[in-house]
């Protein structure tokens, strides 16, 4: 073009794509025919696809928790490793009857990569999936995308039994576990209530309670006691009295008494005593000293024997003659019945003493054990809040684990199974015919447009006068003959 600033109009335009047509019409004869050519002798590929419904727990969670907790996503993808392993394409490849062609040229292990590469997994939305496989036989890729739906349908429910199985047999072994745990825990307690029986904390109330009752009636036995006693004491004294009395008569009667003398004995036989030790410190025993100080001792001794046997028979003559007195008897009575009342007062107030220091250190040791049962009771407060937390999750995975084997959990359901397919999936010939026109029609305008640009030619005067710089006076337009 040798004047790129001309201005053109639609005129200018239709010239050129009339003269530069065949540069537009043969490559789009060419890229059709290729086009065609491609679409027609490339192999066709069949697709075909089954969709599958992901259809929720049918018994409310609120009532049985499922112990499957993945998202869709990731079992799926836990799903297809298995169905998409080795084995089970091996196993469905043979059962089928895939691949034959390939078979021939390929190893199995490439057969089986060529199959994974044939399948497409498309979650479309929430709850559904679309299972796809390619193929060049649409009876056979029908069949197969069927049969992919039901391994996933069969291995989600073998999944999530399994899944729900292994959860309940876990927590079972670690329910037997803590429930050994527990028992041991409770005989830890139990025996140590029994052991430390009354000095618990919860006993400690109780001991304090007792302890005032025992204080109260150990104050009562007191004063019980001591009055008592000076009872004894006034009893006592009026049987003194009495005696008294009677020896009064007695004497005056000139009966005399044994008592002076014997006491006057006694004396000197504890200062011969006194003697005769100092006399065995400065001479020996056969000393005639000594032995007459023992001779004396000896005579005195006689004497006080006589004197109590002389004394003895005056007491009883005197208790006779007392027990003929009505009073002396009485007295006697009540002073015998008052002595049996001090010795069980006495027994009993014993009996309360030392029921009072043991609960007085039952309390004491009320403290020391509260701690101890604390930490006891602690250690099985937390094996038995574990204890019920895993009787509980043990009871609800039982009850998940009834819900997969019923099928009542969650499952897939196919709602659109796959049907053989009319059309080929590849080549899409619509769309090769599209492209191929459009890549005709770009690359004849482009072909078009690039010898306009390289063509050098004068069309008009503009062309001219731009090139020679010199203004054209007349233009001769185009004769054309006309047909006669």
């Amino acid at each position: 073009m040798i004047n790129p600033n001309k201005p053109f109009n639609i005129h200018d335009y239709i010239e050129i794509f009339l003269r530069r047509i065949w540069y537009i019409i043969i490559p789009i004869i060419v890229v059709m025919t290729g086009a065609i050519l491609y679409a027609y002798s490339s192999p066709k590929l069949y697709r075909a696809s089954t969709l599958i419904l992901i259809t929720p727990q049918k018994v409310p969670e609120a009532f049985v928790r499922p112990t499957v907790t993945s998202t869709v996503g990731e079992r799926l993808q836990s799903i297809g490793q298995e169905i998409m392993s080795r084995t089970r394409l091996e196993q469905t490849i043979s059962e089928l009857g895939l691949y034959r062609e390939e078979a021939r040229s390929s190893s199995l292990e490439g057969i089986v990569e060529l199959m994974r590469k044939d399948i497409q997994i498309e979650i479309r939305r929430e709850g559904y999936f679309r299972i796809s496989y390619i193929g060049k036989d649409p009876k056979v890729v029908a069949v197969v995308a069927n049969k992919l739906a039901s391994l996933f349908i069969e291995e989600n429910l073998k999944v999530r039994e399994q899944q729900a199985q292994g959860t309940s047999e876990f927590l079972s072994t670690e329910l037997v576990a803590t429930k050994a745990k527990l028992e041991e825990q409770e005989k830890v307690v139990a025996r140590f209530k029994r052991q430390f029986m009354g000095e618990l904390p919860e006993q400690r109330d109780a001991n304090l309670r007792i302890l005032e009752q025992l204080q109260l009636q150990y104050q009562r036995v007191s004063d019980s006691l001591r009055a008592a006693q000076d009872r004894k004491l006034f009893i006592q004294k009026q049987l003194s009295d009495l005696k008294l009395a009677v020896a009064s008569e007695d004497s005056a009667k000139g009966k005399s008494s044994p008592v002076g003398r014997k006491s006057y004995e006694e004396i000197q036989v504890e200062q011969l005593r006194n003697q005769l030790f100092d006399l065995r410190i400065k001479y020996t025993e056969k000393h005639p000293d000594n032995l007459i100080v023992r001779k004396k001792i000896a005579e005195l001794e006689v004497e006080i024997e006589k004197a109590k046997l002389e004394k003895e028979e005056g007491l009883k003559i005197e208790e006779k003659t007392l027990s003929i007195d009505p009073r002396y008897n009485e007295i006697e009575d009540r002073l015998m019945l008052t002595e049996r009342e001090i010795g069980r007062l006495k027994e009993e107030d014993a009996k309360i003493r030392a029921q009072m220091e043991k609960y007085s250190e039952r309390v004491e040791k009320t403290f020391g054990r509260e701690l101890e049962i604390t930490n006891l009771t602690r250690d099985y407060q937390n094996a038995k809040e574990t204890y019920e937390s895993l009787l509980r999750k043990s009871q609800e995975a039982q009850q998940a684990e009834n819900l997969e084997r019923r099928q009542k959990g969650e499952q897939f359901k196919v709602i659109d199974s796959a049907r053989t397919p009319g059309m080929p999936f590849k080549p899409d010939i619509p769309k090769i015919f599209l492209f191929g026109l459009l890549l005709g029609l770009g690359s004849g305008f482009g072909l078009a447009f690039f010898r306009e640009q390289m063509d050098r030619s004068f069309r008009d005067a503009e062309d001219l006068e731009a090139t020679l710089g010199l203004k054209v006076i007349a233009n001769i337009p185009k004769v054309e003959k006309k047909a006669a």
